[in-house]
């Protein structure tokens, strides 16, 4: 097999055939619907609450409902569960969340359809007899393993239970971390351990995913996992989902961003938007991007490529000529469009830019937008020497008084046609279907070109991705914008829709800056703050802070979205940094894996603070907690005053 194999086809939407897998009546995986589900937040043993919000969730469009199940005492109300919601008329699939403890899964598998584990979960002893090999030593704790594992197939096997497989990337077991370290591989590997002991007790009922809060590290770890399924011929239905993304903007575009990747490639039964918001409000997004994703299938596939320059389970830029401040190792850049006749005061505004009143005149800031482009005048507004405008081609090339940082914008017939060098930077719309030998050899050789690659009604997303990869092919460096245009009246399918498109190239290293457009003119204030949300997301450009918190389950004693809110308004401005808020210890400080601070519950009432991984401060008052995370962030030299 292809080393990079992991997927139908990169050429064209094809959906990964996988094995199909009962959950109740119904059906995940094969050529099923993909199915989406969400999490309680009620604490189980409040079955009323429970049952209502299980409603909820199954009102909103989810396929299934999971559950927290943290004790036996807990398991026990998962029956009652269960008959309230038939009472009421429901028949909802319901998938246990039990962690590690085979008793609960014996107590819970006649009731629920599917049980979900974290692989990381399970630790044998370690073995103090150094005449072991480390192999010798990892066979020990494996078959250790497996005899604690047994009981929880066997009970599944009797009741037709589902078990979903899921790994997460921060709660890898001491055994993988010591062979692959906190990798993508290692997610990988610890749940292969897990399928291979249900290989070998005739146990196929599985679904398996790799969870992480940043979107790169789960698309990798999913794409791994998916190879060596690939190489083994036995290809288990996929969990998608961005673990912790957070809420509101940032936990959209994280989520689609990540999710998105992998769909578009074809991979994914069933997916989970992990927002910290009520759980009904995660099905929506879910849908959006489902429905969105699914429809790349009427797009035409476009011609296979020689080889695939890409190494899809490592991140690595392309590699492109600097021009002015985009390509070589410059951060990617974001593009404004505003087509009106003149540029006011709101547009720039919506831009990321503001005025300063002292000093009557525009500046920018961590989100203001790098470049704008313009279809004539400034309407007098005094703008920043240190931003670029672009203008059409023609309009460029017909003012005599045009200044030094003023790019034109051709498309690839202009550009063929012009006689001789371009001495200035110059902008060059293309799709996949312009590129031809005679323009890339053109390109090769122009040293001031930036594409920009503009996504057709033809290929879509697959002609954006298949331009880049000629380029690649060839040798050719000049930096490539990414452009894509949208008709989107709701500010929540123009975020989702552009992070899903555009998020695979930069998760992937193929991007040099995004120029997103609004064509219903109803999201014009959030165009700029979504490219920038899209490169935050996917690690590729950092202007804000970023929130790792959890969505809540049963496990958690305070409300996290109330936390969650003070914690950003007194933390908004650290650029940077990256804080997790976690509902509890049974996965807190595991999904919040490469967090710098972390803020996790600990009990009722009492939070843990973190420094990365480690425990600072143990079973703070909540009341206390949230002004001792900033007493800490500022211990540790971290926090800057908010710019007033």
């Amino acid at each position: 097999m292809n080393q990079k194999v992991y997927c139908n086809k990169l050429t064209g939407y094809s959906r990964l055939n996988t094995r199909e897998v009962a959950v109740g009546n119904s059906r995940v995986g094969g050529a099923c619907p993909i199915r989406i589900q969400s999490m309680t937040n009620t604490a189980t043993s409040d079955v009323s609450a429970t049952v209502d919000q299980c409603i909820r969730i199954a009102d909103a469009g989810a396929d299934y409902v999971r559950i927290a199940v943290p004790s036996v005492k807990d398991a026990h109300y998962l029956k009652q569960i269960k008959d309230g919601l038939a009472k009421k008329g429901y028949q909802i699939p319901l998938i246990a969340d039990v962690h590690f403890n085979p008793e609960i899964a014996e107590v819970v598998s006649p009731v629920v359809e599917k049980i979900r584990i974290n692989p990381g979960n399970y630790a044998g002893k370690k073995h103090s007899d150094h005449r072991l090999t480390a192999e010798e030593a990892y066979q020990e704790e494996m078959a250790e393993i497996r005899n604690h594992f047994l009981p929880l197939i066997q009970a599944c096997k009797k009741n037709r239970t589902t078990i979903r497989i899921g790994t997460n990337h921060g709660s890898l077991a001491e055994r993988i971390f010591d062979r692959y370290g906190d990798t993508p591989a290692g997610m990988a590997a610890s749940a292969v351990e897990f399928l291979k002991i249900c290989s070998e007790e005739s146990f196929f009922d599985l679904v398996v995913s790799m969870k992480a809060s940043n979107p790169i590290i789960m698309v990798q770890a999913t794409r791994l996992l998916v190879h060596q399924m690939l190489k083994d011929n036995k290809v288990y239905p996929l969990h998608l989902g961005v673990t912790e993304a957070g809420e509101g903007e940032d936990g959209r575009l994280k989520s689609a961003a990540g999710i998105g990747a992998l769909l578009i490639d074809g991979i994914g039964d069933t997916i989970r938007v992990s927002l910290t918001e009520e759980p009904e409000k995660e099905i929506p997004v879910a849908g959006t991007l489902v429905k969105y994703i699914s429809e790349k299938i009427k797009y035409k596939s476009i011609k296979p490529f020689s080889s695939y320059p890409v190494n899809p389970f490592e991140y690595n830029r392309r590699v492109t000529r600097p021009v002015i401040n985009i390509g070589g190792n410059n951060m990617p850049v974001v593009i404004c469009s505003f087509t009106q006749q003149d540029l006011t005061s709101d547009m720039l505004e919506d831009a990321g830019w503001i005025f300063d009143t002292n000093q009557k005149k525009w500046k920018f800031t961590e989100q203001s937008a790098d470049l704008l482009y313009l279809k004539s005048g400034t309407g007098g507004l005094n703008l920043p020497a240190e931003k670029g405008i672009l203008t059409d081609y023609d309009i460029w090339r017909s003012n005599k008084n045009i200044r030094e940082n003023i790019y034109p914008l051709m498309n690839v017939t202009q550009y063929t046609g012009i006689s001789g060098p371009i001495r200035v930077p110059h902008f060059i719309s293309i799709t996949y279907n312009d590129l031809t030998s005679g323009l890339i050899g053109l390109l090769k050789n122009d040293q001031s070109a930036i594409l920009v690659a503009v996504a057709d009604n033809i290929s879509d997303f697959y002609g954006q991705r298949g331009l880049i990869i000629e380029l690649m092919l060839r040798n050719c460096y000049a930096p490539v914008i990414l452009r894509r245009s949208y008709n989107e009246p709701a500010a929540d399918d123009f975020r989702i829709k552009s992070a899903a498109d555009s998020g695979i190239l930069f998760i992937d290293g193929l991007g040099d800056g995004i120029w997103l457009s609004d064509q219903s003119g109803r999201n014009r204030n959030i165009v700029c703050s979504t490219a920038f949300g899209i490169l935050q997301a996917t690690r590729a450009r950092i202007s804000r802070v970023e929130y790792i918190s959890c969505p809540s389950c049963g496990r958690t004693h305070f409300n996290i979205m109330e936390v969650s809110a003070a914690i950003r308004e007194k933390t908004s401005h650290l650029k940077g940094l990256k804080i997790g808020i976690m509902g509890c210890i049974v996965n807190g400080v595991g999904e919040m894996a490469d967090a710098d601070y972390g803020y996790v519950g600990s009990g009722k009432g009492k939070i843990n603070l973190y420094k990365a991984r480690q425990l600072v401060l143990r079973n703070i008052p909540e009341s206390e907690a949230v002004d001792a995370l900033v007493q800490l962030i500022k211990e540790n030299n971290d926090w800057r005053e908010s710019p007033q």
